[in-house]
């Protein structure tokens, strides 16, 4: 069973709240993965504001985006 992404909205220090399709609702914290260098832009607030869903996943502009697993994984309850 998918649990897509249903709703992303960034936050306050690089968080991001998330709703899935199978109701599930939290807060995913970016921080951790900036220092990869596929997250550095991610790091400039403007375009991290520009987070986004594509097909169920939590994806930005240039094509970084959260494997389904890891934002399931490491979410905190909302």
């Amino acid at each position: 069973m998918r649990n897509d992404v249903t709703l992303v909205k960034p936050e306050a220090d690089h968080r991001l709240y998330v709703e899935l399709s199978n109701g599930t609702k939290g807060f995913f914290d970016m921080k951790p993965y900036l220092g990869y260098n596929a997250y550095q832009e991610l790091k400039n607030d403007a375009y991290f504001q520009q987070v986004g869903i594509f097909y169920g996943v939590v994806t930005w502009p240039n094509e970084q985006d959260i494997a389904p697993g890891t934002l399931i994984a490491e979410l905190s309850p909302a």
